[in-house]
């Protein structure tokens, strides 16, 4: 099966000339239940983890440490839009600690990424167990595979300046207001009319699970992204969303392209919006960036 995005309700370029200059690619994941294996790309599946390497643990000091659950592996090979890895590694692989009890307030969480080369890995440990204790449920994903996807998004509305910000703010505003109307131009307080289409919505970032592209900032707003190594502005890496899509971001529901269960079932299900089981912060995404010049420097993590 394969997923697909479908076309955008209006050409953003078209709509905003010199937004072309920020344009970026992002993969979407698209992961799906299913059963993956250590040589694939997946969310909460079996690790290509060494025989004889330790498995890593929470390092933090709270009651509660142990080892980290594995959350995700990305070999590049899948994953276009994967940023490149430290001295030719080519997978990732995310782990988190499962309470929230880290950082400067106590319940912060604390994420850890490993780089390695994949043709290194000779011997593959056994899957993890599954962890005595968890503090939240959303922090166990369920295994899933991959379903790929490259589509191309444009900056978080905030951080448009200029003349064209001003422009896209203007035409937003418009956007909104008319969602508030009927067809005969009255008060539409509910909202029961068909929203016309918005850049934060539809335009610009994809929601869910992906690689690349732009990042979100609906919680705190665009935040600094510079490495605190070398000062470089980082890039995103990765995102991990609760969700594929929301209330406001339908038009960003992928659809099943081909294969067994391409119907109406497998694209709509009621759980299809939360394949994974993960919940980040509340119900939001984390953001996880890279430095652009080393990508050994420190990773940054953002929750939105």
């Amino acid at each position: 099966m394969t997923f697909t995005t479908p076309p955008r309700p209006l050409d953003a370029e078209a709509l905003f000339p010199g937004l072309a200059a920020h344009r970026a690619t992002a993969t979407r994941l698209h992961p799906r239940a299913g059963r993956p294996t250590a040589r694939d790309s997946h969310v909460g599946g079996p690790m290509l983890w060494p025989a004889g390497e330790p498995w890593p643990e929470c390092d933090e000091p709270h009651r509660y440490g142990g080892p980290l659950l594995a959350v995700a592996q990305l070999y590049a090979r899948d994953v276009p839009d994967l940023a490149p890895g430290p001295d030719g590694c080519d997978l990732l692989q995310v782990f988190w600690c499962p309470f929230d009890l880290h950082g400067p307030t106590g319940y912060g969480m604390h994420v850890r990424l490993r780089w390695r080369r994949s043709a290194e890995v000779r011997e593959v440990a056994a899957p993890q167990p599954p962890p005595e204790r968890v503090g939240f449920d959303g922090y166990v994903p369920e295994p899933c595979v991959l379903h790929p996807e490259r589509v191309t998004e444009y900056p978080y509305i905030e951080l448009l300046a200029g003349e064209l910000g001003e422009r896209v703010a203007e035409w937003e505003d418009a956007q909104e207001e008319a969602a508030y109307e009927d067809e005969d131009g009255d008060a539409d307080p509910d909202g029961e009319a068909d929203a016309p289409p918005t850049y934060q919505g539809d335009l610009s970032v994809a929601p869910g699970w992906k690689a690349g592209g732009h990042a979100a900032w609906n919680v705190t707003g665009p935040g600094s992204t510079d490495c605190r190594d070398c000062g470089h502005t980082m890039w995103l890496l990765l995102t991990i969303d609760s969700y594929e899509w929301r209330s406001d971001s339908e038009s960003w529901r992928p659809l099943p392209t081909t294969g067994a269960g391409a119907g109406v079932g497998a694209a709509h299900g009621s759980d299809a919006n939360r394949p994974t089981g993960v919940a980040v912060g509340n119900f939001g995404k984390l953001n996880v960036f890279a430095c652009r010049r080393d990508p050994a420097h420190p990773h940054h993590f953002s929750v939105q």
